[in-house]
């Protein structure tokens, strides 16, 4: 399911929401655990956990651009810069072995950039899913590219028509 995108006070909020058997702290650990954030996204780092701290993006040019956490609440709430945006994730207990995870980034302009991230967000849910189900995705390439189509397909929706909700 693609994720909702909203236009906002501020410019545009997507939204995206999962459900995971597992509980907030095997969740938590593949956001904030260095060894298992690579796992998922081998160029996103941990250097500081906590608010004011940093996150390091390795830009694979041999340079790395600090992003910094604006809020962070052990077990509930990861969020910090991308970009000129913010990633924002929130657990909360759905049951005494599930995890609700919602994910939302916050978007100051739509660029042509915007499916990309989305679409690479997406993919990098469904891979935090699968590993901590003990699968695998057989291709993100594949994944992504899928993704991306109908995430370019959406924010042109936006744009045209100024909506202010697609999903």
């Amino acid at each position: 399911m693609l994720a909702d995108l909203q236009k906002g006070e501020y410019g545009y909020i997507a939204r995206m929401e999962r459900y995971l058997k597992h509980p907030v702290e095997q969740v938590w650990s593949m956001l904030t655990e260095n060894d298992k954030l690579a796992q998922w996204f081998p160029e996103l780092r941990v250097k500081d956990l906590q608010e004011g701290g940093t996150m390091i993006f390795d830009m694979q040019n041999g340079t790395f651009e600090e992003m910094v956490i604006s809020d962070c609440k052990e077990l509930a709430v990861l969020e910090y810069e991308w970009g000129e945006d913010r990633v924002r994730f929130e657990l909360a207990p759905d049951s005494a072995a599930e995890c609700r995870l919602v994910f939302l980034e916050r978007i100051k302009n739509i660029t042509d950039h915007t499916p990309k991230d989305l679409a690479g967000w997406h993919v990098c849910l469904d891979v935090i899913e699968a590993l901590l189900d003990g699968r695998t995705l057989e291709s993100r390439k594949q994944e992504w590219e899928k993704w991306y189509e109908s995430y370019k397909k959406l924010t042109r929706e936006i744009l045209e028509s100024g909506s202010h909700g697609l999903s």
